[in-house]
């Protein structure tokens, strides 16, 4: 098991009614507020107007909306000429990850000394200075929440990076606010979830129990409980779980004690959002299964971790191995195509064009050469088309 540092300082109001938390949580940093948010679902459920309500004439309140959910670098530059222009002390993130990634970007980039914002992202920086950060929850899905990464899009040069920035200093998750979520952004959300965590799962390591105990457990909560939310959009306790999960996925707790490698199957999703702007969770959902069944032929090696996956996720039992692995990652893409998501790039009218330069910027640096099992350029196209 190897050494690790917790260092979360994010404060979690986590529960129906936690709104109520808002007023004192803005009051500690002051009164002028950039309220961030994406389309028209915040004012549709009659959470944008709640807000004002509990606002009302003691913060003096801006506005950003608009936000996409692969968010661009272009809203981060606008957020923050709103910040350095009415000299705002906090902003208040209101919507899932896409709005409280860009809101990330734009706290730090208020003080951020380069004249391209997209160098901020594309740099690494300890501690950066940034704007104190509320959000209040309506996906579960991101983590974005309760970790202090985002991830941005340039459609200029169909990049699509993950950044370290800065955490929210409070967020409010209430699950009602989930009630409204469809069931496309659901399922989507959820398996962004398990993703997450299978990222940091399929490790090498192999005596982190406690950890790896964590994650089957968050990965078995999923299993649960998006059905029911599919079916049931307003059954309490399966929405609040989900959000839970969602906290605790991203969080890096699961991987605590464990060698964790570059997140291939985000690395490798990212490209398709950059080059195609498709949901993050689909994209996840097409490749993971494939990622897992290309990389067991690769190394054999690795089956023992497949195995464990099998049995203490989905319940399989068995002493063929070789049947236990391909059962479990059965089970997995068969769970994702009942969810009612695309399980092909050919569903999105993507096809190979851009898999040779996707692969390359994927695999940047070699990062993706490091991990529970290394994979390369001619891997990673291999495995896009067998996406299709």
């Amino acid at each position: 098991m190897n050494n690790y540092v917790h260092d979360i300082p994010t404060k979690i109001c986590f529960g129906k009614g936690s709104i109520s938390y808002l007023k004192q949580s803005l009051q500690q940093f002051g009164n002028r507020v950039l309220m961030t948010y994406g389309g028209g679902s915040v004012k549709k459920s009659g959470l944008y107007d709640e807000i004002l309500k509990i606002l009302n004439d003691e913060f003096e309140i801006f506005e950003l909306s608009g936000i996409e959910p692969n968010p661009r670098i272009s809203s981060v530059i606008k957020g923050v000429e709103i910040c350095k222009e009415n000299d705002i002390d906090v902003i208040l993130a209101v919507g899932g990850g896409s709005t409280i990634d860009c809101s990330k970007a734009i706290a730090c980039g208020v003080y951020y000394e380069g004249d391209d914002l997209w160098d901020m992202i594309t740099h690494y920086e300890k501690d950066r200075k940034a704007l104190p950060l509320i959000d209040i929850l309506t996906l579960s899905a991101t983590g974005s929440e309760y970790d202090n990464s985002a991830v941005i899009s340039n459609p200029d040069t169909n990049e699509k990076i993950g950044a370290v920035l800065t955490f929210p200093s409070v967020s409010i998750c209430d699950p009602t606010y989930t009630f409204s979520v469809s069931k496309y952004q659901t399922a989507s959300g959820s398996i962004d979830i398990m993703s997450h965590i299978m990222e940091g799962y399929f490790s090498v390591t192999d005596d982190s129990d406690l950890y790896d105990g964590i994650a089957e457990t968050v990965l078995k909560s999923v299993i649960k409980n998006m059905p029911i939310a599919l079916e049931q959009p307003d059954n309490y306790s399966a929405r609040a779980n989900l959000m839970a999960d969602a906290s605790i996925a991203c969080s890096g707790i699961p991987e605590y004690g464990k060698e964790v490698g570059s997140w291939p199957c985000h690395a490798m999703e990212h490209e398709l959002s950059a080059y195609y702007d498709i949901t993050h969770g689909v994209g996840l959902a097409i490749l993971t299964p494939r990622w897992m069944r290309h990389i067991v032929e690769k190394d054999p090696s690795c089956k023992w971790r497949f195995v464990r996956f099998a049995r203490n996720v989905w319940g399989l039992e068995g002493n063929d191995e070789d049947e236990l692995v391909k059962a479990g990652i059965d089970a997995l893409e068969d769970f994702f195509r009942k969810s009612g998501v695309p399980m092909s790039l050919s569903e999105l009218n993507i096809d190979e064009t851009n898999f040779k330069a996707m692969a390359a910027h994927a695999n940047r640096n070699g990062k993706l050469e490091r991990g529970f099992v290394p994979i390369r350029e001619e891997d990673i196209e291999a495995i896009y088309t067998a996406c299709l």
